[in-house]
């Protein structure tokens, strides 16, 4: 029998009673997609599902779209991200590690994605954990008097000069990623076009910006969002273990992912990606972008 069971006051919903590879009825499942769109964040324990299954379950909550690094796809399922430090022949199957730094997915994107599938194979027994945050229930416990100074505004992500906070050990952004990766403008506030809730947007840890707002205005308040919407009482981290599915929602929660050790253990994990189909963002004129 379906059961939904609240992970937090504030964050995330463990949906019991169900095989995901089964027949799971268009009620019980009207049922687990509001509990997405309420609580941000659904986690289902206990799972075991091949590439063709997480596909189809990830098709029940939306359209499927890629975005990232295409050589990390899983070979005969280009739908799915792998995310591995596990190498065969000399080569690792997938992304080691990614968004250590809070963050929403593809915030650099005119249409971010409106949700991430992470579904566990292989994890390591210690590190590797995951944190969210429910940016709708930040927003909802903000002054009123901050809610009414950043109802209009809109801030500015460059993904060049986020990179070295991103990936300290990467190198810097070629010629040609500088070329492709424009500053992209969002809302500060997001509207959540299913549930019609606000829901900040103002990145984790990167240096965005407000748009026509001098520096010494705009740092202070994005540091003060950024630092707010994170507190405990927003948060969750999430300790996986194999068989779990996590599905959060991109549109009104944060996340990062914390380290493990790399040469001691292995991890396996694959994602599915939900696409948006709400254009929040516009580019920069290269004029206006910020100076890197």
């Amino acid at each position: 029998m379906l059961e939904l069971v609240p992970i937090t006051d504030s964050i995330g919903t463990e949906v019991r009673g169900v095989d995901v590879t089964g027949d799971i009825s268009a009620r019980d499942f009207d049922r687990i997609y509001q509990a997405w769109i309420d609580t941000c964040l659904l986690l289902f324990r206990g799972q075991k599902m091949t590439p063709d299954q997480q596909i189809a379950l990830t098709k029940r909550f939306g359209e499927i779209t890629t975005y990232t690094r295409s050589e990390f796809n899983e070979p005969d399922h280009p739908e799915i991200l792998v995310l591995s430090n596990i190498t065969r022949d000399g080569k690792p199957i997938g992304s080691a590690y990614s968004g250590r730094v809070w963050h929403s997915d593809g915030h650099y994107l005119s249409d971010p994605p409106a949700g991430t599938m992470l579904y566990a194979i292989e994890v390591p027994p210690e590190g590797g954990d995951t944190w969210f945050a429910n940016m709708m229930a930040a927003y909802d416990a903000l002054p009123a008097a901050m809610k009414e100074r950043i109802d209009d505004l809109k801030v500015v992500i460059s993904r060049v000069q986020s990179r070295p906070y991103n990936y300290p050990d990467r190198p810097a952004p070629t010629p040609e990623e500088r070329a492709a990766w424009v500053d992209m403008r969002h809302p500060i506030v997001r509207r959540h076009e299913v549930s019609g809730r606000n829901a900040l947007y103002s990145g984790g840890n990167v240096p965005w910006r407000v748009e026509g707002m001098p520096e010494v205005e705009s740092a202070p308040l994005v540091t003060f969002l950024q630092e707010f919407s994170v507190q405990p009482r927003f948060t969750y981290c999430h300790r996986w273990q194999p068989g779990d599915i996590l599905l959060w929602d991109n549109r009104s929660a944060m996340h990062r992912a914390t380290p493990y050790d790399y040469a001691a253990y292995r991890r396996l994990m694959h994602r599915t990606t939900i696409a948006g189909h709400l254009s929040t963002g516009s580019p920069v004129p290269v004029g206006e972008a910020i100076a890197s």
